[in-house]
């Protein structure tokens, strides 16, 4: 039975203890009302940070928690177990929200031994700044506790940080993968009992923080496949996966294949460690992602030189994190670099906000010498990323996709059957545009494949391309404003939304509009509005279909006619 603390008065700060198997327990630190994590714009649900302690003869507790969860945790673990009887404290990977707490753990337990990937301890060194006795493992390595719980540990570098672990115990066949098949998601469930209550966050997880990485998720599941079968999941954030474990699991494989299938690739250095550099990057590498182009992630100060070049000459553009002058491996790599480059390959350059950022100007210039294209205007980041900035990257990154899938996308367009295509335009829509807020942020797309689906409750839906900016924006408990364009009147408008805007521009300058209740953009010029909130997404191939209900709406003429959309072809808008 799972022990639920109650809520505290000045924050929803709680801990969840159960036995999740044979000498196995979960400390459960749950966040009930975190709203942002890392580059996730608004989380629906929270989050909860997962903790273990495995009790053979010895004893492994894997993964601490959040610092803000310091007394609450630090108490919680006593009251389990006593710190003296640790014997090893297993780091799944170095993120602060996972290891927060190490140096609180170790004062307690300096007898412990840390163990971890090579990365890792370079990490923890500089987190702990004191001598601690630590055990680097690869692949395949193991460590007996004793009564069966012997721990064998999975190399799964870059995700989401470059010294990903999971670990395995024989025992229980429970698989610790702190952010591997995670989600965002607080409540009293420690399982994934109901799926359909869970699946938008697992996906929206997955896009964000394991998508861009799919080649390496393929590579992480690949190693998986070598272990017996598995009958839990220990996730770091969010339910446990037990009774969907299959599907879910299976998901990252099918999902991060369909990432890897196109011959396109885009290389994204980053310094992990370092200001804002792996957010940022995480942000660019998704906009890209959502175009269809592979994309492949380098920490530049964890990286071998000869992996590097080879994926700088395969890549068909380059996205920098600008690194510390000062730190000599990342400069390594940077060297590698521009050796590798080569003409015609594009250039995107973002600055990290470590306080010690390399000249973006001086890079700029470095690869312009060399003949390469800029893909985006430079970032440049002069305060803590907001999220303008972050809508900012994630723009950028799409654009550049989009630059480099602009060559298939017209071959396609050209090769569909003639008279199939001109059938297919016959399909008749309206004219809409979507608007939608999210915090100090807005978007807005013109649309056209717009239906109404159900009369209880009220719905809609609406076909959204996966590269499309105000797709970060519809995703399930997300609002909107859907406008319809009035007959005769909607061409200074519709040109207006049907032009290229730069990353990070203002959608709605010189465009009259008003807040919703749900504080999304009413357009003036309107013929009507209706405020929707997003219930379900269905992906299809290159769209989501985003059904949503009907929360309020107003007509400002009611004798005026919508304005329709007819195309001669079914091949593009």
């Amino acid at each position: 039975m799972a022990a639920l603390t109650a809520p505290t008065k000045t924050s929803r700060l709680t801990m969840q203890t159960v036995e999740i198997a044979s000498d196995t327990t979960a400390l459960r630190s749950l966040d009930w009302d975190r709203d942002r994590f890392d580059i996730e714009f608004g989380l629906q649900n929270g989050t909860t940070y997962n903790s273990y302690i495995i009790k053979g003869e010895q004893t492994a507790l894997i993964d601490t928690s959040h610092a803000k969860f310091r007394q609450l945790y630090m108490d919680t673990l006593a009251g389990q177990i006593d710190p003296a009887q640790i014997d090893y404290l297993v780091i799944s990977h170095t993120e602060p929200d996972h290891s927060g707490l190490v140096k609180d753990v170790l004062a307690l337990a300096p007898q412990a031994t840390v163990v971890g990937t090579k990365v890792a301890m370079q990490f923890l060194e500089n987190l702990i700044h004191e001598p601690f006795t630590q055990k680097i493992v690869k692949n395949g390595d193991q460590i007996d506790l004793g009564n069966g719980h012997i721990l064998q540990f999975v190399m799964a570098p870059n995700l989401h940080w470059p010294d990903t672990m999971l670990t395995f115990d024989f025992k229980t066949s429970i698989l610790y993968t702190c952010d591997v098949f995670g989600m965002h998601y607080c409540d009293e469930h420690t399982y994934d009992e109901d799926l359909n209550k869970i699946a938008p966050d697992y996906r929206f997880y997955y896009d964000c923080l394991m998508g861009p990485n799919a080649r390496s998720v393929l590579a992480a599941m690949k190693r998986m496949d070598e272990l017996p079968p598995l009958d839990t999941v220990a996730t770091g954030h969010g339910p446990l996966l037990r009774y969907n474990l299959k599907e879910m699991t299976e998901n990252y494989r099918t999902w991060s294949q369909a990432q890897t299938k196109g011959e396109t690739m885009v290389a994204v250095f980053y310094v992990s460690d370092y200001g804002y550099s792996d957010r940022l990057s995480q942000v660019l590498a998704r906009g890209i992602a959502k175009t269809g182009v592979g994309v492949e992630m380098i920490d530049l100060k964890a990286t071998d030189m000869q992996e590097l070049r080879e994926l700088v000459e395969k890549s068909a553009a380059l996205v920098i994190g600008v690194p510390p002058a000062s730190l000599a491996s990342a400069q390594t790599a940077l060297g590698a670099i521009f050796a590798a480059a080569h003409e015609k390959q594009y250039i995107g350059l973002f600055e990290s906000f470590g306080g010690e950022d390399q000249s973006i100007d001086l890079l700029n210039n470095r690869f312009k010498d060399l003949g390469l294209i800029p893909a985006f205007p430079m970032i440049r980041v002069r305060e803590a990323p907001s999220e303008s900035t972050y809508q900012l990257c994630d723009e950028a990154g799409t654009d550049l996709g989009q630059i480099l899938t602009r060559k298939q996308t017209i071959q396609h367009m050209k090769s569909l059957d003639v008279d199939m295509d001109k059938a297919l335009g016959r399909i008749a829509g309206g004219l809409y545009i979507i608007t939608a807020k999210k915090g100090d942020i807005s978007s807005a797309m013109l649309a056209s494949w717009v239906s109404q689906v159900s009369f209880k409750p009220l719905g809609i839906s609406i076909a959204v391309a996966k590269d499309r900016a105000i797709e970060s924006f519809m995703h399930v408990g997300d609002t909107f404003v859907l406008n319809v364009l009035e007959e005769g009147n909607y061409s200074k408008i519709m040109q207006h939304f049907l032009k290229r805007f730069a990353p990070g521009a203002d959608r709605f300058e010189g465009i009259k509009n008003y807040p919703a209740q749900n504080g999304s953009p009413i357009l003036a010029d309107a013929l009507a509005f209706i405020e929707c909130e997003v219930v379900s997404r269905m992906e299809c191939s290159d769209h989501w279909i985003v059904y949503a209900t009907a929360e309020a709406g107003r007509v400002s003429d009611p004798d005026a006619l919508p304005a329709a959309h007819r195309r001669k072809v079914g091949n593009h808008y």
